[in-house]
């Protein structure tokens, strides 16, 4: 994508009018319509415009995050539209209603919403494209429509042997009206989608010229680093800034509400600048929680059970009278108690934003999941109208739910207000670390009935956390209530177990929590997945017949999981000494399942052999990035199962670095065998899908090689490394 795309509405509507002949399909964005079309430019579908010499450009809501959403984009456009997909050239739209992701209701990048929400649009955007260009055709050569057909980037005749190229044809298409229900290219004449494709993205990264928030130039621009309060909910006191100024090359010393920021001309000298600084902060209001305290809360609280879940159509009463009269027909119980801690994001470019700020406007250069949502809070925090807020969304290097959120660019924007310039912003390791919006730390109680012929005859899951709701995007907690949801996410309903309760218990202990890759699942999964292997194991069950047997009503897991034990050659013995667990989930219209297989050595050493992982995602667009995004998803999932933890003490963050805040290292990676499977549903998510099963495939494998049940992660608290 294009990161260095303006986002206004002046800003586009330049843009496409020195573009050459563009064709408008919909809702034009130029306010008259009736004019030529040969004049300016139009915009088709608000997503997609042809150029007189027949470029093609789509203009996308989707941030770039690592992910390589834009090049699957581009090939179900190309697809439709039936042009070469290369052509295709990835624009940023403009941050307006018109361009909001229609799953979400905003301009946002999560949920694994880029493909799954804009699909059938996009189709439909791109056959209508090609309908009008062939009637545009078909008019000037006064043929029928239907007697005209297309072949990359031209129309053609076949009858006559005529051909005219898009450009020629855009001017007339766009002054007609739009199809409403055009002819769809049929899944079987495919030739982009569900092929491997490179991607758009990767020659800008791999030559340098790709451009990250970190990045960005413009004249006169100063750099600025931060030091925010160290316990959470403390406010800055009082600060001496006479140190930092004496520092040649700092220009100004800012102070924030919650922190002190220090201008210069260089990185290097704000933050040594900053180093000097010895900030006193006012923590009547700070947070004073300590980790294993919180966690002992946890713990207590699930115990004594939470507030119902109720599902649309049912009420928490219902729910727990099924769940209670099933119970009573048990003829034995089994629980168990899980429990996770906070962790971080981690992305390798911490957080940062460029500001430029005046009285009426400001400008802001960002690598944000939201740029909506960032520019209300800037609009917010300046005082201005919405209107005044320009955003260019720039490529973003990792994000897994941390560039939702918008303190960043409200910081730099305060900033670059106060200093009178523009100001990048760019936060140390350390800050981002300990100033993220961490993924909750949770306690996961299940609680099952067994009948006399040993299978569920009901389930009861309680959750313990913090809410996301109370802090993310500045916070909602209204939105918590009656239960918060967030902390629910996707329940495993796929599994035949009997009544079902899921009860929650909001504690709250002032640490800010937020959306983390794939959200409760990342939790919950792991406690649903080691407790049904522990089911398994006290029915005497192979725990991948005893899921295949309460998969019975749920074709496509059960076909996830055939396929994926069939591949890991689930019932052939392993190799001495090799042991095998396994996971799978549901979540955003996909399935996902893994095997892992590995040895232990000296009782602690862990050892991988293989991962095996299977993937139902629906329609695949673009295989390779797909098999990408799953195996991304393991390193992320095996780094925060072994070693992820955040601690506090005293309302602040303990760690600092990747050297107390530890991932996988390049040789700890194991192999992965991914297998996407073939679908025609509906496209899925794949981009945090394959997080959730991973943790508890991994436990429910060391089981298997100690007899050792982990309940609490990560492993490292218990002992195990990587070998």
């Amino acid at each position: 994508m294009d990161s260095a795309e303006g986002t206004s509405r002046r800003e586009f509507l330049q843009c496409i009018a020195a573009g050459g002949l563009l064709l408008g399909i919909g809702a034009p964005l130029l306010a008259d319509h009736g004019g030529s079309a040969t004049s300016e430019p139009q915009a088709i579908n608000g997503w997609i415009r042809i150029g007189s010499q027949g470029e093609v450009e789509l203009l996308s809501n989707t941030s770039e995050i690592g992910q390589g959403t834009g090049t699957a984009l581009a090939q179900i456009l190309a697809e439709e539209l039936d042009v070469e997909w290369r052509a295709v050239h990835l624009g940023v739209a403009p941050i307006e209603p018109q361009f909001f992701n229609p799953m979400w209701k905003e301009y946002a990048t999560y949920g694994s919403g880029g493909i799954r929400g804009q699909f059938a649009a996009l189709r439909k955007a791109g056959a209508q494209a090609r309908s009008m260009l062939m009637s545009a055709a078909a008019a000037n050569w006064d043929v029928a429509a239907d007697e005209c057909d297309t072949e990359l980037g031209q129309v053609t005749h076949p009858a006559s042997g005529r051909r005219a190229p898009y450009g020629q044809l855009a001017a007339a298409a766009a002054e007609l009206p739009v199809p409403v229900n055009p002819p769809l290219r049929d899944p079987d004449k495919w030739r982009l989608i569900g092929t491997e494709v490179k991607r758009l993205d990767l020659p800008p990264k791999v030559n340098g010229t790709a451009r990250y928030g970190i990045d960005v130039t413009l004249p006169g621009l100063l750099v600025a680093a931060i030091q925010q309060s160290p316990r959470f909910g403390g406010r800055l006191s009082h600060v001496d800034i006479e140190p930092a100024l004496l520092v040649r090359g700092v220009r100004r010393v800012v102070l924030l509400s919650d922190a002190v920021a220090v201008v210069a001309g260089d990185y290097w000298t704000a933050t040594q600048a900053l180093a000097r600084l010895k900030p006193s902060w006012d923590n009547a209001a700070a947070s004073s929680a300590t980790s294993t305290d919180y966690k002992v809360a946890l713990i207590k609280a699930v115990a004594a059970g939470g507030r119902i879940f109720a599902p649309e159509g049912a009420t928490a009463e219902e729910q727990s009278r099924t769940f209670e009269a099933a119970m009573r027909r048990a003829e034995s119980q089994v629980q168990a108690t899980y429990t996770v801690p906070f962790l971080s994001h981690a992305p390798m470019e911490p957080m940062n934003a460029t500001a430029l700020v005046t009285a009426k406007q400001a400008t802001l250069w960002l690598p944000t999941q939201n740029p909506s949502a960032a520019t209300a809070a800037v609009a917010r925090a300046l005082g201005l109208p919405a209107a005044a807020i320009t955003i260019h969304t720039t490529l973003s290097g990792g994000g897994f739910g941390r560039r939702v959120e918008f303190d960043f660019a409200v910081q730099a924007a305060l900033i670059s207000r106060e200093v009178s310039a523009p100001v990048k912003l760019i936060w140390s390791r350390e800050q981002d670390m300990r100033h993220d919006f961490y993924r909750p730390a949770a306690a996961i109680r299940l609680r099952a009935g067994i009948g006399a012929d040993g299978w569920p005859v009901a389930i009861r899951c309680d959750t313990a956390c913090e809410s996301l709701l109370y802090y993310s995007n500045g916070g909602d907690r209204r939105a918590a209530l009656p239960v918060d949801w967030t902390a629910v996410g996707a329940r495993p309903s796929y599994y035949a177990l009997g009544p079902s309760v899921f009860a929650v218990t909001t504690l709250d202990v002032g640490v800010p929590v937020g959306f983390w890759r794939s959200v409760a699942a990342s939790q919950n999964m792991f406690a649903y997945e080691s407790f049904f292997d522990e089911l398994a194991h006290e029915a005497k069950i192979d725990p991948a017949a005893w899921r295949g047997h309460v998969l019975a009503g749920s074709s496509r897991e059960l076909r996830v999981l055939d396929t994926l034990l069939e591949r890991a050659q689930w019932a052939t013995a392993p190799s001495p000494g090799h042991f095998r667990g396994l996971g799978l989930a549901r979540a955003n219209g996909s399935i996902a399942a893994h095997v892992v297989e590995l040895s232990v050595l000296e009782g602690t050493k862990i050892r991988l052999h293989r991962v095996t992982a299977a993937l139902d995602c629906g329609i695949v667009v673009n295989p390779g990035s797909v098999r990408a995004q799953v195996e991304g998803c393991v390193a992320f999932a095996l780094s925060a199962a072994m070693y992820g933890e955040i601690t506090v003490k005293g309302g602040a963050v303990e760690q600092s670095n990747f050297h107390d805040y530890r991932t996988i290292r390049i040789h700890e990676m194991p192999p992965v065998d991914v297998i996407l499977l073939p679908s025609r549903d509906a496209p899925g998510g794949a981009g945090e899908e394959a997080v959730s099963p991973f943790a508890p495939a991994l436990a429910n494998a060391v089981f298997a090689a100690t007899g050792r049940r982990i309940r609490h992660l990560p492993l490292a608290r218990a002992g195990f490394t990587l070998a």
